[in-house]
Parts: structure tokens; C-alpha cells; sequence
């Protein structure tokens, strides 16, 4: 779940963005070319960091790093830094990739197998602060045999394992007698990516040229400036002023430029889920009969229809429909069912109070829902959550929040939480359910703990047979279903609006985290800009 900044862009800085990036007259020196085939796309998510290690872009995508492997735009995965497909061993245990010939970093330096080796081991250092590392635990060692050659050992088989290898290399040098978490390569780095770094100004933009000697040959442009605007409606005003060639909205922005002479919008289908994170250690919101009869008292379909504008699709857990891992049978109504969530109440003791709200043993069933505050989509579907469990008797308080502000408070008080992947239910899910990650930031913050789910996920990714596999997923919605720890609203289409100027966009299913590092723009090197 990327965490955006807040945002900061005052006049100023908006007018230097203009001039560094200009739509139409391209970047000055200043943003590292004078080309006016320059593009601007604008994003609310801004990273923290723009090294692998430490959780930027580790699906891929990054533009300014390249994996072993990539995904092409069927998600399939194809060779990027290997030269073919690493091979897996019979046993499953053992997996061999081979380098690609002449691939040089951003400065002109050779990679070699001991970039990747370092990258590797460098998650796996408990002295770095990766959120990566539990995704490695399988990973026992990692060798360069020779300069060409990046061999790796697995305690145990591991099905997903070449989906790891899309993590962005870095190279070894950089961090010689540096701390990974503190280096100055977090903020400038220097990647094989088709991109290199000119600039990051925070809470403003990241100024991108082109790599000439990408491996995978020049970008057809010369330039790509992410320009970060947290708010929604400002980005849309913004995109409709004219100031970027794309940008990523909400359904209900989007929409606002459908038949718009000049733009066109993307509704790209996703595996990015909203849902309400429901606090297990909160008097009211860890009540089971609470947490059952919200589920059925939301209105999903209503939401995809009214917040949504009719991008989306109701959810009801983690795993998407479109996956071969989804469990049909843990679906519940789209529509919502306030007969049945009036009957868990009243079945858990949960009576009608003079106004309404129901009460037990002197305490209102009531909780408050927090949103991030310039999230507009997040603020509807809190609201529309709230109205519904009015109607049974659950009264809840929205509140919107800066990040900073929501984060000590997600053990205590429910959330309006995005997630979601396309590729392995291993991921994303593993950490966000798993007993093991109970309160650690982002993983796991409502604190569920469910022994069934976490032998599940663990059959789940230690397995290399599919039908076990499958087996063990359906087992983990089964019991995500059942427990409630979170109310899934819905699935998104992500929504973009494109100048008509620009070609070569091709959109691909998306995860949740479409910022600089995952969005339409995954294949911006292709992308042109015509005058």
C-alpha cells in the first residue's frame, strides 16, 4: 500500500514544474533535455524511496531498474536482465540465470552477477530495513559462480519464485561502506533501467531522461517528468488546464472527460481491492457479530455504480474473480442484506437504542472509519459505508486523515485499506493475514490472528503442486470469509485520462500500487508525444 506525501505543490513550484517540463515546449537543461517530445504524467502516490531493496517497484516496472525477468503486457513473464528465463531445478530448489551480454548501469559500469548477489543478500540483511525480506524467506543463499552467472538456493520449493526475480538490481559498488537505509543512492540511484534520474523534487515531481544505452534499445522519447499531486480534484483540474499528457483520476473525475475533444480515458482492469480494515482488539469492531453484520449490510453494487461510476466490480476477498486461485463459493451479495445483518445483531445481543444505534452492556455499537483525507474515492465509500450500517443500527463516524496522522491510530480504529495483485495470491496476502505480521505498520494493522489462515498461507507458498496450492488459497478465503477481518467493497478499474496527442499506450491488469512504478505508464519508453 504506498503511503503518498503530502502534497506541497504551492505556485512556485507548480510554475517551475511548467518550466522544467512544459507540455508543449518540453524540459530546459535544468530537467536534463531540451526536447519537446518530454512526457508529463501526473500521480497522487509518491515513494518513499527509489531503491529496490527498500520496496520501490519490486513487481517491476520501475522505470529506472531492471530485473532478471519483467512482465510483458499479459503480465506473462519474459527476460529482462537474464537472457532467458532462469531454470528451476527437478527438485525445486535450485534456480539458475544467466546475464544478458554488455548491460551497463546509468554511470557507464558493467553489470555483473554480483550486482544481483548483493541486491539479493542485501534484503535478506536484517541490519536493512526491507519490507522485502519476509517475501525472501524461502531463499537460503545466493552465488555469482562466475561474472555471468547468479545461482539461488531454496530451503524449500517455492512456485512463485521467479515472480521475485522482476526486483529491481542495484549496483554493489554504490553502497561500499554505506548504510543501505541511510545512503545517498535512496534519493539518487542509478539503475540499468530505460530511465535514469535527473531530479526528485518531494512532493513535486521526478524528472526522468531517457537511457541511451538501454539494453532493450533508446526510449522513443526523450523524457518522462511524474509530477506528484496528492489531491484528486486538483489533479484533475490540473490535467484539464492542460499541464500533463496523462493522468491517473478517480472513476467519478475520469468520467468528466468522456467525449472531451483532446483526451481519451483508460479504464484499466485491476486486482486493486477497497475494503474496511476492521481493528480485532477494538471493543466494537472486534465483535464478531459487528464485523458479519456490516459485511452483509454494504451495498457493493450500489458502490460500483454510484463511487465508482460503474469501474469496478463488488469484492469479497483478496483473491480477484480472474484469478485460477479465486473461491467462487466464499462470494456473498453484491446487493446489501439488512434482514441478515439484523439478525446477527440480535442474535449477539446487539439491542436498539432510543436513537437507533444499537447498544450492549452500555456500549454503543458505533466506531469511527478513517480515509486519507485527499483520497475522494476513499471519502465516498467511507461515506457509503457509514449510511449503510446506519440502517442496522451500526453507527459509524468517518474521518479524514493525513497519513502521518492515521498510522498510530490503525490498531485502534477502522480504515478505508487498498491492496491487491494480479500475479501470486502468495503475495500481498501472505503478509497482510499472517498471524506473524500482526500490528507492523501496513502488514497485518488490524492484528487478525487466525491459525487456520496461516496454515493455509504457509501450504500455500511452500507447495509447488498447483492442486495443493489451490487447495490451501480456498482453505485462506474460507476462513477470511468467515472471520471478517476485513469488509471488501470492491474491485477498481484504475481510470487514467490521455492527451490524444500521445500514442503507443498499451494498458495491462494492474496490482493496487499504480504510482511511478506501477500504472499505465509501465511502458512509457514506447509512449510518443506529437506537437
Amino acid at each position: 500500500m504506498v503511503r503518498p506525501l503530502p502534497a506541497r505543490v504551492t505556485a512556485t513550484a507548480v510554475a517551475a514544474l511548467l518550466a522544467v517540463a512544459g507540455c508543449s515546449s518540453g524540459a530546459t537543461s535544468s530537467g536534463g533535455t531540451g526536447d519537446a517530445g518530454t512526457l508529463v504524467v501526473a500521480t497522487a502516490g509518491e515513494p518513499d524511496t527509489l531503491n529496490p531493496v527498500l520496496n520501490y517497484g519490486v513487481d517491476g516496472a520501475s522505470l529506472i531498474f531492471d530485473g532478471l525477468v519483467a512482465r510483458d503486457a499479459g503480465n506473462r513473464l519474459v527476460p529482462a536482465l537474464a537472457r532467458e528465463l532462469p531454470t528451476v531445478s527437478a527438485d525445486g530448489r535450485t534456480v539458475t540465470a544467466r546475464l544478458r551480454e554488455g548491460v551497463l548501469f546509468h554511470d557507464g559500469t558493467p553489470l555483473t552477477a554480483e550486482d544481483v548477489v548483493f541486491t539479493y543478500r542485501a534484503v535478506l540483511d536484517p541490519k536493512v530495513d526491507s519490507t522485502l525480506r519476509s517475501d525472501l524467506d524461502m531463499l537460503a543463499s545466493v552465488a555469482a559462480p562466475d561474472p555471468a552467472t547468479v545461482v539461488f538456493t531454496l530451503k524449500h520449493p517455492y512456485a512463485p519464485f521467479l515472480q521475485r526475480l522482476a526486483l529491481g538490481v542495484v549496483p554493489a559498488k554504490a553502497f561500499v561502506g554505506q548504510d543501505v537505509n541511510k545512503a545517498g543512492f535512496n534519493r539518487k540511484p542509478v539503475g540499468t533501467g530505460p530511465y535514469r534520474v535527473t531530479s526528485w523534487t518531494p512532493g513535486d515531481r521526478l524528472v526522468l531522461a531517457a537511457n541511451d544505452e538501454h539494453w532493450g534499445g533508446r526510449p522513443k522519447n526523450p523524457a518522462v517528468v511524474v509530477a506528484f499531486v496528492a489531491d484528486d480534484n486538483v489533479r484533475a483540474q490540473r490535467m484539464r488546464a492542460g499541464e500533463f499528457d496523462a493522468a491517473e483520476l478517480p472513476p467519478r473525475l475520469a468520467t468528466g472527460f468522456d467525449g472531451q475533444a483532446g483526451h481519451r480515458v483508460h479504464r484499466v482492469p485491476t486486482a486493486d481491492y477497497r475494503g474496511v480494515m476492521l481493528p480485532m482488539g477494538g471493543p466494537v469492531t472486534g465483535d464478531l457479530a459487528i464485523r458479519r453484520a456490516l459485511n452483509a449490510a454494504v451495498d457493493r453494487q450500489a458502490m460500483v455504480a454510484g463511487v465508482l461510476g460503474g469501474a469496478g466490480e463488488p469484492a469479497f476477498g483478496p483473491v480477484p474473480p480472474s484469478s485460477e486461485f479465486a473461491a467462487p463459493s466464499t462470494a456473498g451479495r453484491p446487493a446489501a442484506d439488512p434482514a441478515a445483518a439484523t439478525a446477527v445483531l440480535d442474535a449477539a445481543g446487539w439491542r436498539p437504542g432510543p436513537d437507533g444505534i444499537r447498544v450492549r452492556d452500555g456500549r454503543q455499537a458505533a466506531f469511527t472509519l478513517m480515509y486519507p483525507a485527499t483520497d475522494s474515492l476513499r471519502k465516498e465509500l467511507a461515506l457509503a459505508v457509514t449510511a449503510d450500517a446506519k440502517k442496522v443500527g451500526i453507527k459509524v463516524t468517518p474521518q479524514g486523515l493525513t497519513w502521518d496522522a492515521i498510522t498510530p491510530r490503525m490498531g485502534t480504529d477502522a480504515l478505508v485499506m487498498g491492496y491487491g495483485t494480479p500475479y501470486d495470491p502468495d503475495f500481498v496476502s501472505y503478509k497482510l493475514f499472517g498471524s506473524a505480521f500482526a500490528g507492523q505498520g501496513f502488514f497485518n494493522p488490524g492484528s487478525y490472528r487466525s491459525a487456520v489462515t496461516d496454515r493455509a498461507l504457509q501450504q500455500g507458498r511452500d507447495s509447488a503442486d498447483p492442486a495443493v496450492r489451490r487447495a490451501a488459497y480456498a482453505t485462506f478465503q474460507q476462513q477470511l470469509a468467515a472471520d471478517v477481518p476485513w469488509v471488501f467493497l470492491t474491485y477498481l478499474q484504475h481510470t487514467y485520462v490521455v492527451k490524444d496527442t500521445v500514442t503507443g499506450v498499451t494498458p495491462r491488469v494492474e496490482p493496487h500500487e499504480h504510482d511511478v512504478a506501477n500504472s499505465l505508464w509501465w511502458n512509457v519508453h514506447t509512449w510518443t508525444k506529437q506537437p
